[in-house]
Parts: C-alpha cells; sequence; structure tokens
C-alpha cells in the first residue's frame, strides 16, 4: 500500500450552485485541520479583531458607567447634607400648607445654601431676603449635590457646579443646569413645592 500525499485526494466543496472545488484531504485528522484553520492568516485576524473590540467595548463602559454616589439614607441623614454657613438646619423643608408652619428663612445663608436630603431639594439665599429651590439631582449622572459654597451648588461626583441665584451649570460634565422648584416665602419661614 502506498501513502496518501495531498494531490492523491481531494473532497469536493461547494461554494455556490454547481460551482465545485477540489480541496486536499487532510491526512493528519479533523482536529489537525481546525487547528489550521484557526492560526492561518485569517483565522488569527478574526481572533485578534474580537479581541480588540471586547477590550475596547468593555473600556467605553467603564468609563461612561461610573455609579452615581447615593445620600446616605440611615437617620442621620433626615439633617440636610451642607450648609454654607454651618447653621443647624431643620430636618426637611416644609412641603405643604402653613399649618406645617414651614422652615424658618434662619435656617438658609445669605450667600449660600442648605441641601435638605430628605426632599433632595437645596434652597439657597443669594442676597439677603431672595430665596431660590432647586432639585438637588445632578444632571450629569444622577449624583446628588453635596456643598453650597462660593456661589455655587456643587456635585462630588464629577465636579459639576451651579449658580446659586439661577441653577444654570458654571462648571463640569453636567449637560444642563438643576431644575428650579418652586419655593414660596411667607414671613420668616418657606415651603417649597
Amino acid at each position: 500500500m502506498t501513502p496518501l500525499t495531498h494531490s492523491d485526494h481531494t473532497t469536493p466543496s461547494s461554494r455556490s450552485g454547481d460551482e465545485t472545488r477540489s480541496t486536499p484531504a487532510n491526512p493528519d485528522g479533523p482536529q489537525i485541520d481546525a487547528i489550521r484553520r484557526l492560526t492561518d492568516r485569517r483565522g488569527v485576524l478574526k481572533a485578534v479583531g474580537l479581541g480588540v473590540g471586547v477590550v475596547a467595548g468593555a473600556g467605553v463602559l467603564a468609563a461612561c458607567s461610573s455609579p452615581p454616589v447615593q445620600p446616605d439614607t440611615s437617620a442621620q441623614s433626615a439633617t440636610p447634607l451642607s450648609t454654607s454657613a454651618g447653621v443647624t438646619p431643620s430636618e426637611t423643608p416644609s412641603t405643604g400648607s402653613a399649618a406645617a408652619g414651614g422652615t424658618p428663612t434662619s435656617q438658609v445663608p445669605v450667600g449660600g445654601g442648605t441641601i435638605f436630603a430628605a426632599t433632595k431639594t437645596v434652597v439657597t439665599q443669594p442676597q439677603a431676603g431672595t430665596f431660590r429651590a432647586f432639585d438637588s439631582t445632578c444632571p450629569h449622572q444622577g449624583c446628588a449635590v453635596a456643598t453650597v459654597a462660593d456661589g455655587k451648588i456643587n456635585c462630588p461626583c464629577h465636579g459639576s457646579e451651579f449658580d446659586i441665584n439661577t441653577g444654570d451649570r458654571v462648571a463640569g460634565p453636567a449637560p444642563t443646569g438643576l431644575t428650579a422648584k418652586t419655593i414660596t416665602v411667607t414671613g420668616g419661614s418657606f415651603t417649597v413645592a
């Protein structure tokens, strides 16, 4: 018996329609044939391309998916997160009628503000007697703003800063300013709706 060579045996493989071509049979077996297909130039390029695509895709997702920092929801967080003048504020700004009495305006320092975590509200007093209220959720990735200082409301997550008078974005990646809320001042107290 004579040993087989590549030229002795061929196997037909169909491409399209009636067209066929002959490929040499592999005397080493199907496993070697599979290894050769995976390690040929096209196989290596496909594997490298897939690997690069997966790594690049994972990098993009990781860069854009940092989790938002959520405020502490324990009993301690019932008080506001921050005031710019160290005033001890009430637990939440009143959101109801005058029966609740409202929150004293003295809890919001002139030129600064107070963040009320329980109601996701920041109340500012840019000038004496002028009060503004904003949603405390940063429009960038939903983090809660954490401080009011130097005429700005500050988000700790990615550095966005907002004007205490208008809520407009001053710096950082936030695409817009903070959402305004309705504040009503009656005498020495305020309510936010």
